[in-house]
């Protein structure tokens, strides 16, 4: 039996006691209300039965954005309260040291995230790269809101922080003002993140990234994710969002299916810290395979706002209190966690991912209602994972994805289009063949970066020299001399009269590029092509 089999093992054993203990405590239900759970706030019994019922009534239901939501957003100090990350805090334990790395749409300077040293834009790698006036600014709104669940502080005497407030995030923004990129774009970045963890004042020990694909290879040969397990080897948490499917795809998220890294789906807390009443949200990926390793919070999080971001202007009843903004899916579960681990390495930076992973499966709580095939181990433990023993046979032994797959199998049938023209095929976004051997052996190296070019072309500048919002530690731009997708020529598009002004976007119109694809905002969909995939997220 291999170490990670065992791993799952000692989880449904924990299941199973917890399944027994709970038959036991409903059976004694009229004569005792002792604790269940060792948890940072007292846990309900017997599953929702003795939550309030004005809980467990108006829930929401799906993943996006929770426009006109009746029940109450869930803030931060609840999450923080609700994981154990509230007792690390007192201690001095903020994440402070330790590198996020979020590979998103960017973000924007909105108080909480505009710290000295809060925010390192590395390279803008998405088709918004080319025009100054979008260049790493997030005219999506996605990036901003996980930016703020994982590390936003508003420093002495602000009311907002993130799970990991001391934390500092390294931005790569890969998506547009619709949420839109390829694949190509995502291994870029995973692979830079790779090469430039270490770099002075980097520390990138974790990688966000809350986005997935249908794709339609097995993990083992798919390119993304071998790029994760190679983020993973190379010392970097990586945290995924498993995916907001329900129960209709029966799989988790590309890469959140691959057993290696960190898969999180969305827990509900119903408005209460009782642990009894908290459940698996019902988009939450439900999967026949491989499930998610732990959940966490990941409904109706309210966290910053991007104002006039694309979002903001497509869902206004979301807007809470001028400043935030409130979301749900596995996408801001997968936030949460990523903060959570940014603590657990500052707590005990010697630990390696394997050694993180065991330590929140292992310290994580069965949730009464018993979903195994939506909680994996159960409701994350931060406090408990910082301080626990690290569980015997904790390193992992799967297969390993080799990365010889196709990229186009790896894009789920979902496909960036410009001028009416899809990017389909063994090509990336500049039209450069595709080798997934050559280009594995160069990631596996540490060398799929050659100063700004990746896969043969440019892509990015080749220094910290760029100049952006974030100060003097930005990743520099680079010229993009166009591309070529089965004979439709492109050389980027422009956001056309938008520009970040005063506090938010101001004039923002798209013309010219007409780009279009799959959104990351609650798995749908919006204009482009589709033929039997997606991106997910929210």
């Amino acid at each position: 039996m291999s170490p990670g089999h065992q791993d799952h093992v000692h989880a449904d054993r924990r299941r199973t006691r917890a399944r027994a203990a709970l038959s036991a405590l409903v059976a004694l239900s009229m004569l005792t209300a002792a604790a269940v759970f060792d948890r940072p706030a007292s846990a309900g019994l017997l599953g929702g039965l003795l939550c309030p019922v004005t809980n467990t009534l108006g829930n929401v239901v799906s993943a996006g954005w929770d426009d006109g939501a009746t029940t109450p957003p869930t803030t931060l100090t609840q999450v923080e309260q609700a994981i154990g990350a509230t007792q690390l805090h007192a201690s001095g334990i903020d994440g402070s040291g330790i590198g996020v790395a979020v590979i998103d749409s960017g973000v924007v300077p909105v108080q909480g995230l505009n710290g000295s040293g809060k925010v390192i834009n590395g390279p803008d790698l998405s088709f918004e790269s080319q025009s100054a006036g979008t260049r790493y600014l997030d005219t999506y709104g996605h990036g901003t809101h996980m930016a703020g669940i994982i590390a936003g502080n508003d420093g002495p005497g602000g009311s907002f922080q993130g799970v990991a407030p001391g934390a500092h995030l390294v931005v790569l923004k890969v998506a547009t003002y619709a949420g839109l990129d390829d694949v190509s774009q995502m291994l870029a970045a995973i692979d830079w993140v790779v090469q430039h963890r270490n770099d002075p004042g980097m520390n990138i020990r974790v990688l966000n990234l809350s986005f997935g694909t249908r794709s339609l290879q097995s993990y083992q040969v798919d390119p993304i994710a071998f790029a994760v397990e190679n983020a993973w080897r190379h010392g970097i948490v990586t945290v995924v969002s498993g995916g907001n499917d329900g129960t209709s795809f029966g799989s988790l998220r590309d890469p959140g299916v691959d057993p290696y890294v960190l898969s999180v789906g969305a827990a509900d807390l119903h408005a209460t810290n009782l642990l009894g009443c908290t459940t698996v949200a019902p988009f939450s990926s439900r999967s026949w395979s491989r499930s998610v390793d732990v959940v966490s919070p990941g409904v109706s999080i309210a966290s910053l706002r991007d104002p006039s971001s694309a979002i903001d202007l497509a869902h206004p009843g979301a807007v809470v209190d001028t400043r935030f903004f409130r979301g749900s899916g596995t996408s801001q579960a997968a936030a949460v966690v990523s903060g959570a681990v940014a603590l657990v390495l500052q707590a005990r930076p010697s630990l390696t991912p394997d050694q993180v992973k065991a330590l929140l499966r292992s310290t994580s709580a069965s949730l009464a209602l018993l979903d195994g095939s939506a909680e994996g181990s159960g409701f994350i433990n931060v406090g408990a994972a910082a301080t626990a023993w690290v569980p015997w046979g904790s390193t992992q032994g799967w297969a390993k994805a080799t990365g010889t797959g196709s990229l186009d199998q790896a894009r789920g049938g979902s496909y960036v289009t410009a001028n009416g023209v899809a990017l389909t095929g063994e090509q990336d976004i500049m039209g450069k063949p595709w080798v997934g051997a050559t280009w594995a052996k160069a990631a596996a190296g540490g060398s799929a970066w050659t100063a700004g070019s990746w896969n043969g072309a440019t892509w990015a500048g080749a220094c910290w020299c760029g100049t952006s919002w974030a100060g003097t530690t930005t990743w520099s731009g680079g010229q993009w001399s166009g591309g070529q997708w089965s004979g439709g020529q492109w050389s980027g598009g422009q956001w056309s009269g938008g520009q970040w002004s005063g506090g938010q976007w101001s004039g923002g119109q798209w013309s010219g590029g007409q780009w279009s694809g799959g959104q990351w905002s609650g798995g749908q969909w919006s204009g482009g092509q589709w033929s039997g995939g997606q991106w997910s997220s929210g």
